[in-house]
């Protein structure tokens, strides 16, 4: 009889342990499925960035320096690799993007083009999407770092391959631009 009651609490925690290591795995995929989505989006955006480039030349072929760091920004956020290092590199991209939008304003004529205004909005619907998709990739990585610290995960997860994942952080140019007054709209 206490055979059988062992041999019944030995199943029991192997059920559990089995189902906590199947619930890190489908947290796992969902982690690195929300970070496809981000790749998905920031290749939108990286596509877009030399049709913007070509279209504000045209108008404002002597604002080189501010052409040239969009360039090289883009260059930077295409080699970069894993959540903390594209976080930083496109940060410095939403920051170069920024001062290429912002020659519209100085430039009447390429505020007008309707490509640049197409452009602008597609721009602005990706980095959206983007917003939405790092949402949601921060959200499975917190769910995922904190099943791996959970018991019973906390005592098998790093052995069999589970380590934490990185945020993906919007940066200090980001948030200093997200903590600054809301833009205002004048007619």
């Amino acid at each position: 009889m206490v055979g059988w009651i062992l041999l019944a609490i030995i199943v029991v925690i192997g059920l559990w342990l089995i189902s906590s290591y199947n619930n890190l795995v489908g947290l796992r995929q969902r982690t690195n499925q929300a970070f496809a989505d981000i790749d998905v989006q920031l290749k939108q955006r990286h596509d877009l960035i030399p049709n913007l480039i070509e279209t504000v030349k045209g108008y404002a072929a002597h604002e080189k320096g501010t052409l040239d760091s969009v360039i090289q920004a883009r260059n930077a956020a295409l080699s970069a690799s894993g959540p903390a290092q594209q976080g930083a590199a496109e940060a410095a991209l939403g920051g170069a993007l920024g001062r290429l939008i912002a020659l519209g304003e100085a430039y009447p004529d390429l505020k007008a083009n309707a490509n640049f205004q197409q452009l602008q909005t597609e721009l602005s619907s990706i980095e959206d999407k983007l917003a939405a998709a790092r949402r949601f990739f921060n959200n499975a990585a917190s769910e995922f770092n904190a099943s791996i610290q959970a018991f019973p995960a906390v005592f098998f997860a790093k052995a069999m391959g589970f380590s934490e994942r990185t945020f993906f952080d919007v940066g200090d140019t980001d948030r200093k631009q997200l903590d600054a007054a809301p833009p205002q709209v004048k007619f």
